[in-house]
């Protein structure tokens, strides 16, 4: 089956899932974990992208990433999956493949889906079971949010931007107050970012698939007929 080919345009944000080969852990301890946060710092001053949250499990990670500039999130992800890799590899002695094939890339509707967007992803290390609250999991961008410590690698403005608060200070303890006010919905068999999806790579409304599909055919008719 041929590989779909990787969406790209100027304000695209994409939703990221990198897992392990085989389901296997790609952090062995915490110092991989600041490794993998350095590549990504690095690829957003290289390639001038926004990182909006991440969260970092055991045998995957979730970062959200908008390309204002059109860079193509490939590029920006081999990058990052590549030198985490190699670094790994060398590091632990180890041989092979550390991740499953191809990230999957998420195309997001960030005007009405990124801020439920943002706090799945919060949410989810609570989901797996790492921790009772999602501020305990040190490996996301949520203490970010909250005000607990600052972090050149996020971009929170337009999240925050959502709670209008007049202060940013007082638009985190809203943010707060929104994320965990689904702590007690959590549930294992229900999954938030695949009931939402539509294709499998989309994360929006039916608008927003339309409108985009539309542009898309427009652009193969140009290149057809002209």
């Amino acid at each position: 089956m041929p590989r779909a080919d990787r969406i790209c345009f100027s304000g695209a944000v994409y939703h990221i899932i990198h897992r392990g080969n085989n389901k296997q852990n790609i952090f062995v301890d915490d110092t991989d974990r600041w490794h993998l946060l350095k590549l990504f710092l690095e690829a957003k001053k290289k390639f001038e992208c926004l990182i909006h949250c991440y969260a970092l499990m055991h045998n995957h990670f979730h970062a959200t990433i908008e390309t204002p500039n059109a860079i193509p999130v490939s590029k920006i992800m081999q990058q990052v999956g590549g030198s985490y890799a190699a670094y790994f590899n060398k590091r632990h002695d180890k041989k092979g493949h550390l991740f499953q094939g191809r990230f999957k890339d998420i195309i997001v509707d960030k005007e009405n889906y990124l801020l439920e967007l943002s706090r799945y992803v919060h949410l989810n290390p609570v989901k797996a079971g790492f921790s009772i609250r999602p501020e305990e999991h040190k490996w996301s961008s949520y203490g970010v949010y909250i005000g607990e410590h600052k972090d050149a690698l996020v971009t929170t403005s337009m999240v925050l931007s959502y709670f209008d608060m007049g202060n940013k200070e007082a638009a985190e303890k809203e943010y707060k107050k929104f994320v965990e006010s689904k702590l007690s919905e959590i549930s294992s068999d229900r999954d938030w970012l695949k009931e939402n999806l539509i294709r499998k790579r989309f994360l929006g409304s039916r608008d927003f698939f339309n409108n985009f599909k539309e542009k898309k055919d427009q652009a193969l008719l140009s290149k057809k007929f002209y």
